[in-house]
Parts: structure tokens; sequence; C-alpha cells
């Protein structure tokens, strides 16, 4: 190994290190008590308070529900976004109809526009379908979302052949086939990623399930965090509130542990010129 190449390694691996060391701190604040966290210097090791930090935020709040209803929330709304925009991202890359370039400029149109901006229509949209505290309210709005689409009709324009598609419309496949068994396999990369980032973002969501969410048997991890953070009977126990945190955290690192390869795929393809 020349020594360029080890001084990027080293570099790489401060990087790293400096990027898990708030992950590694959130791990060993969780088995701390509120009064050690808040000691200086703060604790840098494995402390035993895990369990009773544990109970402690049992006792709080309804975790586990909470955990259920974003586990639910985000797989379900990471689905419909994953099947709707791969259908239109399709659609956009592979069709040709009348109108197709200003639809697609109207669409990216909306991408500038920020959400909070018509958020009193939105939530009135959402009332009078009867969607407050209805998780329906959170799913189907943004199923075909603007982003996605775009997402999935760059990556289909980058590497799903139309040629291979004119030839099974020529074998007598149906457009539904075409695209399960023909572009979906293709595009598995792309969905992937696409999937991904739609799974982090529901699953951190805290504002649309704030409005929506009035029953709290419906409320998600993001909310209960927040009534953690300032629990007005028992204050915030520090302890309990960071194992929360890292419990929450936990499904992320696995879905992106899971899909980590795909992922990847989607950002390099076309990065190589064969």
């Amino acid at each position: 190994m020349n020594a360029r190449r080890f001084v990027l390694y080293a570099v790489l691996i401060v990087i790293a290190g400096i990027m898990l060391l708030p992950f590694y701190w959130m791990l060993v604040l969780a088995t701390q008590s509120t009064t050690n966290i808040f000691k200086f210097p703060p604790p840098f090791w494995f402390g035993g308070n895990l369990f009773s930090n544990f109970n402690a935020m049992s006792d709080s709040v309804p975790f586990l529900r909470a955990f259920i209803n974003s586990a639910f929330l985000a797989i379900a709304s990471t689905a419909a976004v994953v099947f709707f925009c791969s259908l239109g991202g399709y659609a956009f890359a592979v069709y040709r109809f009348p109108g197709q370039k200003t639809l697609f400029a109207i669409l990216l149109g909306t991408m500038m526009i920020p959400f909070t901006a018509g958020i009193i229509p939105w939530f009135f949209m959402m009332s009078k379908f009867g969607w407050v505290n209805n998780y329906l309210g959170l799913i189907v709005p943004g199923a075909a979302n603007a982003f996605g689409i775009f997402w999935m009709r760059q990556y289909c324009q980058n590497n799903v052949p139309i040629s291979l598609l004119e030839a099974a419309k020529m074998d007598g496949l149906s457009e539904w086939l075409m695209f399960f068994r023909i572009a979906a396999p293709i595009l598995m990369p792309g969905m992937s990623a696409l999937g991904i980032m739609s799974f982090v973002g529901n699953w951190n969501n805290f504002l649309t399930p704030l409005l929506l969410l009035r029953d709290p048997a419906l409320r998600t991890l993001p909310l209960l965090l927040r009534y953690m953070a300032g629990d007005p009977v028992r204050g915030t126990d520090m302890g309990a509130l960071m194992l929360a945190n890292a419990l929450a955290v936990l499904p992320l690192l696995i879905a992106f542990l899971a899909a980590s390869r795909y992922f990847i795929a989607s950002l390099t393809a076309g990065a190589v010129k064969e």
C-alpha cells in the first residue's frame, strides 16, 4: 500500500469515526442515569442503568404500541410510494403521449413548492375526506409524489432498454407483464433506494402525524419522543429518552443494511462506462 492510499484510508476512517460517534454516545447514554448524563466530563462508556431506563420508558409512554404504529405507517407508505412512483416513472420514461413534456414540467414544478405552503388546504382536504385520526391521510396523499416519479423516471431512462420492451410486446406480452417481468427486476436498485428514502422519511415524520392523529392510541414514535422530552408529570428522564431514541433508530439501520447493496448500486448506476 502506497503512502497516498494509506493517507486516504486514514482520512476515511477518521471521518467514519466522527459520523459514528453520535450513535455510539447515544447507546452509552441509554445505559446511564439522568444524573450521570449531566456529569462533567460526560460518560463515554456503558453504565448499568439499561433495565431501569427501560422500565422508566415503559411506565412513561406506550412505547411498543407507538413502535408498531410507526412500523405499520412506514411500511405501508413505503410500499405505496415504491409501487405508484415506479409506475409513474416507467410511464414517463417509456411511453410517448400528448402533453407529456408539459405534464412532467408541472410535476417538477410542484417540487419547488414547500409542503408547509399548502398545509392549510391539505388539512381541510384531509378533514373533508374524513381522514383525521386515520392513517389514510398519511399514506394516500404522498403515494405518487413528484420526487419519487422523477427518481424512477431517470433510473428507468438510463437502465431499461426500449428495444427489450418492444421485443416483449412483439412476443405478445401485456403492458402489466412487461412492467413486472422485464422492467421491475431492472428497476430493483432504484426502487430499493427510493424505498429506503421513503421509509426513513415516513419513520421520522413528525408534522403531519401531529396534525392528523388526535387519538393517543394512534400516535407514532416521533410524537411519543417529543412527549417524553417534556413529560409534565415525571419531567424529562434523559436515560429513558436516550434509550427510546436508540430503539427508534434501530429499524432505520436495519432497513439500510438490508438494502444497502441495491441502494449503492442505484447511486452508482451509469457512473461506470462499459
